[in-house]
């Protein structure tokens, strides 16, 4: 078996601004999930009876051939009347995924138990979210990006009580997006941009979020992709 050629990531490509790039479409024509179906006790019922269903994306074109990592990301759905999702913008000066949208997460290392316990330390580590205000659902399909991790997005039920402690040698802000919004695939615009002789495709989930525009997008909106599909199921 030959090895994968190696092309340049998106975010590296001279000039590219993925803003930038035309829509193709959205899909208003997907039913929303209903309000209902985003509280807690939906949430864990959904989990705790999962549907029979397939996730959309299960990973990008790699453009690295360095082995592959194991590393968690968490889902940290935040327990407010209007449940919202936890992101964080990376700062611009780390080496994979730098000034992007992401969750919580990283790497699994070797003192971790599993992928959830991996997502759990990275959440404290990264923006002071301790797991003694976490309920764990379950965990999603694993998505691979290009940059050759194997994500297992662990969801997450997140009580009240809790503060944020940022590491800024990581994270340049925490902010949060409604999970209505972000369940609603009106808001999921498809995107397709070929460089390099290969075509990409991704989605984006721009949220206007008082003066500043959220642009989430790539591997991020492509596990909350699969998570509509999970609840819509």
């Amino acid at each position: 078996m030959t090895s994968p050629q190696p092309f340049t990531p998106l975010s590296k490509l001279p000039n590219f601004d993925p803003r930038a790039i035309p829509v193709l479409g959205q899909d208003h024509h997907l039913p929303a999930v209903t309000p209902a179906q985003l509280q807690a006790a939906a949430l864990r019922q959904r989990f705790s009876s999962p549907p029979d269903w397939s996730p959309e994306i299960l990973g990008e074109p790699r453009f690295t051939q360095r082995p592959m990592v194991q590393a968690s990301v968490l889902i940290a759905i935040i327990e407010r009347e209007q449940p919202t999702v936890l992101l964080t913008q990376r700062t611009s000066h780390l080496s994979n995924h730098s000034g992007q949208i992401a969750f919580p997460g990283g790497k699994v290392d070797d003192a971790d138990a599993d992928a959830v316990m991996a997502a759990l330390r990275e959440a404290d580590e990264e923006v002071g979210l301790r797991s003694e205000f976490l309920q764990v659902l379950g965990t999603l399909p694993i998505y691979t990006t290009g940059s050759a991790f194997v994500v297992t997005p662990v969801v997450a039920l997140v009580k009240s009580g809790f503060t944020l402690t940022p590491n800024t040698g990581e994270v340049a802000d925490v902010f949060e997006v409604p999970l209505h919004f972000l369940m609603n695939p009106a808001h999921h615009r498809r995107h397709s941009y070929t460089a390099e002789g290969l075509e990409r495709q991704w989605f984006s989930m721009p949220y206007q979020d008082a003066q500043i525009e959220r642009f989430i997008w790539g591997a991020t909106a492509g596990m909350l992709r699969n998570f509509y599909r999970f609840l819509i199921a």
